[in-house]
């Protein structure tokens, strides 16, 4: 059973911080619900119509199936890296890298996607004539950015807390918000259940998949429990347990609120004023008052996810560099906060430099659509690559339960197979910017790689990722924790 590492030139990282509530918690704000609403909605909406919960709704169960993967390989391999070590011991080294390289750059791409929204719904506050001022939007985005930089270094106890303050008024402003616009109802359009299973309702294979994409961005980020792992008390089960609960809990509420925007704003007023969703949203149901709410949760939102993408790249970077697949310096952690901060600076300059250069690419929307595609597809590559590593991982014991067969098996691998999907399909369907963003930073990745490769990093020669191996030495020295003990006890073979 894999054990934290040490760091090369650095203390680590520090051990048992976050507990059960913490990683459901932090799971919850890397999905980043009223940001993930206020910046996607119009483009989901653009891609599904009034059957954008739909498409959540088929996203949401493959994505659990990749929650699981996450939750069983977190199980026999506990690593700062995540995907990155679990793909390259499960499957290949090569493939490993580029899982990781895939989240570092969709997680330094989302800097500048989040960050300027950040700036604009702070702007929108007090002039909606400010918020559409680029060069200002950069400005204010990247003062929210480094201050959660700044409590990002100072560790993962603060990060937490922090969440518990953001996250928990963002719920609570949606939930109120959600029940408040189901019960007061609209004219824009009349609830059907189709709205919701209406499977053959995208428009073909193509206009499914480009729904499926936008979808997948609206729930990634709940996986930075994984890379907290190092960091996280038992986790083996929590950070796993985090994950699952973050998914689900992301997925109610992006239903209710997308439902509730069908009801009481028309498929041509989304498109028009994709800028302001929420905020119209909040007028129609509170007027007067509840536009400015929703813009305080969608704030709130968006500062916490930089805070938590933040965590998987800072994470991420750390332990390739103590892998020696990128700079030995990412691999150093701060010695009196335990945090990576060679990594989570080097990060912040990139970033910073991709604020100004992002200015050229025109409207805060323009760059925001850009970056959503890009982002998700890596985020495709990488969950698809996860969802097959677990299956590889656990071969040995799929067929000891059923629930081993379902929770191990079936449901991941069936999330990995839509994962790479709408990958390929999105390859057929992108412009030429949104590829030269998602495959054009990805392959940059080869560079690292080939030349970490060529000077014999000991990560191209993995102990290999064996599921029954680690619950052979875990049976002789403690009860297994792993799911094929929990069949032969007769329990269910999950954490929930």
């Amino acid at each position: 059973m894999s054990t934290p590492h040490s760091s090369g030139g650095g203390s680590g990282l520090r051990s048992n911080v976050l507990g059960t509530f913490d990683t459901i918690v932090m799971a919850v704000a890397g999905s980043a619900p009223a940001y993930s609403l206020a910046a996607t909605t119009a483009t989901l909406a653009g891609a599904a119509g009034l059957f954008s919960p739909a498409a959540l709704l088929w996203c949401a169960i493959p994505m659990l199936g990749i929650a699981w993967a996450f939750n069983y390989l977190g199980r026999i391999d506990v690593n700062a890296g995540a995907s990155y070590s679990w793909v390259g011991r499960a499957l290949h080294p090569a493939l490993g890298f580029m899982s990781g390289w895939a989240l570092v750059v969709s997680a330094t791409l989302f800097m500048v996607a989040g960050s300027l929204p950040a700036g604009s719904y702070t702007l929108s506050l007090f002039s909606p004539e400010l918020a559409e001022n680029t060069a200002l939007a950069t400005t204010v985005g990247a003062g929210w950015f480094l201050l959660m930089a700044g409590l990002v270094l100072m560790g993962a106890r603060i990060t937490a807390h922090a969440q518990w303050i953001m996250t928990g008024i963002e719920i609570a402003i949606l939930v109120v918000f959600g029940v408040a616009a189901l019960v007061h109802g609209g004219s824009a359009a009349v609830f059907s259940w189709s709205w919701i299973w209406g499977f053959g309702n995208f428009g073909g294979v193509s206009g499914f998949a480009a729904a499926a994409l936008i979808a997948a961005f609206y729930f990634w980020g709940w996986d930075v429990t994984a890379n907290l792992s190092e960091e996280t008390a038992d986790s083996r089960r929590n950070a796993g347990l985090g994950g699952l609960l973050g998914v689900a809990t992301a997925f109610a509420i992006f239903e209710m609120v997308t439902i509730s925007v069908n009801l009481i704003i028309s498929q041509e007023d989304i498109q028009a004023n994709s800028g302001t969703l929420l905020a119209d949203l909040g007028e129609a149901v509170w007027p007067g008052w509840g536009g400015k709410v929703l813009v305080v949760a969608v704030v709130l939102s968006t500062v916490a996810t930089l805070e938590t993408t933040l965590i998987q790249v800072s994470r991420s970077l750390f332990a390739m560099g103590r892998d020696r697949t990128v700079p030995a310096a990412f691999g150093r952690s701060h010695l009196r906060w335990q945090t990576p901060w060679v990594a989570l600076a080097a990060v912040s300059v990139v970033s910073l430099l991709l604020f100004v250069a992002s200015n050229a690419l025109g409207s805060v929307n323009t760059i925001l659509t850009a970056a959503v595609n890009a982002i998700g597809l890596q985020i495709a590559f990488y969950y698809a690559l996860a969802g097959l590593a677990v299956v590889v991982a656990y071969r040995r014991l799929l067929f000891k339960s059923v629930s081993n067969a379902v929770f191990i098996g079936l449901w991941p691998l069936t999330g990995a197979l839509f994962m790479a999907f709408v990958f390929v399909q999105a390859l057929f369907d992108f412009t030429a910017l949104q590829l030269g963003l998602g495959l054009g930073t990805l392959a940059l990745g080869l560079v690292p790689m080939g030349w970490y490769w060529a000077r014999g990093s000991s990560y191209y020669q993995p102990a290999r990722l064996d599921a029954a191996d680690a619950d052979d030495i875990e049976a002789r020295y403690g009860e297994s924790e792993l799911s094929v003990a929990a069949a032969d006890r007769g329990g269910l073979a999950t954490d929930l």
